[in-house]
């Protein structure tokens, strides 16, 4: 059993309810809950191995676990939720300007904009709205016997293309000493897009959208040592592209 806490309490609230509704499917299963404690006992995986371990000499196999992991986990809200939108989540594009008096600060405002851009458009024309893990990565799935499973959800409901997006800039830092990165998100784009039925134009937007975001989140909160400029090369490598 893994024991799981939070100080956070909308954090806390979000993964719980997610992974209520998740029950178990494609992500380690919630065995206890204290609310009021804001504590979990969840399901130990074992062996527990990070999907990271397999970047980059097995990245077609690790790439083809998270499509999976994905098509296993996104689940229909139904009803009335508290769950943040991927439309809210990229409302933290307009914080960089403001922060920035208007401006963009270290920011190329050629990659802003466009990422704020994705946001919108990718938003308004998603065919379904899902709830999903919010923060899938080689980081988040670990081996579970003869399986894959995800941990630490934070529950978020948009459009299901947003979920790739994290796996364009993980697993840092050791993607950005992949020497063929280039050629690695170029071949990401088009597996995910095959083995999830999505248009590449959306799993690059996505991926590009997201990358500035999360870049954008290292600063705000003074998590340099994360490289959001290692993240801005990722987003600059998507932003050129041809899909």
């Amino acid at each position: 059993m893994i024991l799981k806490t939070s100080e956070f309490s909308d954090e806390f609230e979000h993964g719980l309810a997610a992974l209520r509704i998740f029950n178990g499917r494609g992500i380690a299963r919630l065995l206890e809950c204290d609310e009021e404690k804001k504590v979990m006992v969840l399901e130990r995986l074992q062996p527990g191995t990070m999907l990271e371990s397999l970047v980059p000499e097995q990245d077609v196999q690790a790439t083809s676990i998270l499509a999976g992991v994905m098509r296993q986990l996104w689940r229909p809200v139904q009803g009335i939720h508290t769950f943040p939108t991927v439309e809210q989540l990229g409302q933290d594009l307009t914080q960089l300007r403001a922060c920035y008096a208007g401006g963009y600060g270290p920011f190329p405002p050629r990659l802003v904009e466009e990422a704020m851009d994705l946001f919108a458009t990718l938003s308004a024309s998603a065919e379904v709205s899902m709830l999903l893990h919010g923060d899938l990565q080689h980081y988040n799935v670990l081996r579970s016997g003869d399986t894959w499973l995800a941990i630490d959800p934070k529950g978020v409901v948009g459009d299901p293309g947003y979920e790739v997006g994290a796996s364009f800039f993980n697993p840092l830092p050791r993607i950005l000493e992949v020497p063929n990165l280039e050629q690695m998100l170029a071949r990401r784009v088009a597996q995910l897009s095959e083995e999830l039925g999505m248009e590449r134009a959306r799993i690059r937007g996505w991926g590009l959208a997201q990358c500035v975001r999360n870049a954008w989140s290292m600063v705000a909160n003074n998590q340099l040592s994360a490289n959001p400029q290692g993240v801005l090369r990722c987003a600059e490598i998507l932003s050129r592209l041809t899909v």
